[in-house]
């Protein structure tokens, strides 16, 4: 029995681990100069690689097809995940929200952990290897029939499918295989070698690909005024996400100003619900800088600086309530003189002030593309994969596995679980 796994990421590096536990063949090839290429990257080269929450928290964290996750993640939970990097020599560390990652703080350190996984496991590793095609083959199926007469026959179905023969290189070079798992992730960080090669096999092979969006994104904005808070971060706001006047998002947090919108934790995560609206003309992102506070809270507090301030300029003493940048910037925002006494300011001009603080409104013009995306929403149809073993619904002997999937999360070390879940899955399915 031979497996042959495209793509060596993190679902290709544990499908190959689980695939070659039992023995069998197993050769995974990655068309870049090493593995994990783009695990390196993640988490600001940190590698945030998994989240140590319960259960039940993971799937509220899964934002497409989390049911479809089930068998994968029972297969191969974040606990396993934490045992094999520690078992293979990189220790962990769980950081604010139950995020785990390595003790070193170098990504490094986790490829290391699960290249030393597939090398014990005995699979074989071909680098600098493109794989230009999968090669499949036309076969007609038979079913069992009852005995008739004591002989055991079989009839034919007069239904077709197609069987994994094996992948050819872009050298020519042919592998034969009887099972081929595509590893080869989304489209997100082309730079890392995510360039959609496995969606084009997917399809060309009679699979459904859910439109590829990007996500986990920051996103552009229309107003200049944003781009002169570039840099500035808050935290402890409020980030609701609206389109079409439907709320697709609202969580307290942390985000960022940047020289095109906004960014941030925040940010990318409401770009992961967006990325799920098919169309909608117009999006809006509302702000609550003062959370913590009611409406009336915030005016009492207000109108105590302005009394405090009597006879100083308004925008002396604005720095009392707003961060420096914002606060040199929100009397062009609101339209309220900076000059005027703090006593002389009156009942409206507070009302815009309390507006702004509780419902600053940014409008959405977008997210940023591919480039900056962490993930990739959209991908392989879920309908046309087995979700007990990842095998194609299509093509025999054919598995899918990681971002290649339609199945995406929040940021927090959930995507990279769901990589190495339905890697393993598909490894352990396929040398079954």
């Amino acid at each position: 029995m031979k497996t042959v796994i495209i793509g060596g990421g993190a679902a290709g590096m544990l499908a190959a681990v689980a695939a070659a536990q039992s023995g069998d063949e197993v050769v995974l090839l990655e068309k870049n100069e090493k593995l994990g290429k783009k695990i390196f990257i993640t988490g600001k080269g940190r590698c945030n690689v998994t989240n140590a929450c319960d259960k039940d928290s993971f799937f509220e964290h899964v934002v497409s097809n989390p049911k479809f996750l089930y068998s994968a993640y029972s297969a191969f939970d974040n606990r396993s995940l934490m045992k094999l990097i520690e078992e293979n020599g990189t220790a962990l560390k769980t950081e604010r929200g139950e995020r785990v990652f390595p003790v070193s703080d170098h990504s490094y350190d986790i490829i290391d952990a699960l290249k030393n996984a597939v090398k014990k496991a005995g699979a074989k590793i071909r680098l600098n290897t493109c794989v230009s095609d999968i090669i499949t083959r036309k076969y007609e199926e038979t079913d069992s029939e009852e005995n008739t007469g004591g002989e055991g026959k079989k009839k034919e179905s007069g239904k077709y499918t197609s069987k994994i023969v094996g992948v050819k290189l872009s050298t020519g070079e042919m592998i034969l295989a009887d099972k081929v798992i595509l590893a080869t992730g989304g489209i997100s960080y082309p730079s890392t070698g995510s360039t959609g090669d496995g969606h084009r096999f997917a399809e060309r092979t009679g699979h459904k690909i859910v439109p590829l969006k990007p996500a986990l994104v920051p996103m552009d904005t229309k107003e200049d005024w944003v781009r002169g808070l570039q840099g500035l971060s808050l935290k402890n706001v409020r980030l609701s996400l609206y389109a079409d006047g439907k709320c697709l998002f609202s969580e307290q947090g942390e985000m960022l100003f940047t020289h095109f919108g906004i960014s941030g934790p925040l940010v990318l995560t409401a770009s992961s619900m967006l990325a799920k609206e098919d169309a909608y003309k117009k999006c809006e992102a509302v702000i609550d800088l003062k959370p913590a506070l009611s409406e009336k809270e915030f005016d009492e507090r207000l109108i105590r600086e302005l009394n405090e301030g009597n006879r100083k300029e308004f925008k002396n003493i604005l720095k009392n309530i707003y961060p420096l940048k914002l606060a040199a910037l929100i009397c062009d925002i609101t339209g309220i003189d900076p000059y005027k006494k703090c006593n002389e300011i009156n009942k409206e001009e507070r009302r815009k002030l309390l507006s702004f603080t509780k419902n600053m409104r940014i409008t959405v013009l977008g997210t940023r593309d591919f480039n900056e995306a962490i993930i990739t929403h959209g991908g392989v149809s879920v309908k046309d994969v087995n979700p007990k073993t990842m095998e194609s619904r299509k093509v025999k002997g054919l598995y899918f596995a990681g971002e290649l999937l339609d199945v995406d999360a929040f940021t927090g070390g959930f995507n990279l679980q769901i990589a190495f879940s339905t890697g393993f899955l598909a490894g352990r399915s396929a040398d079954a």
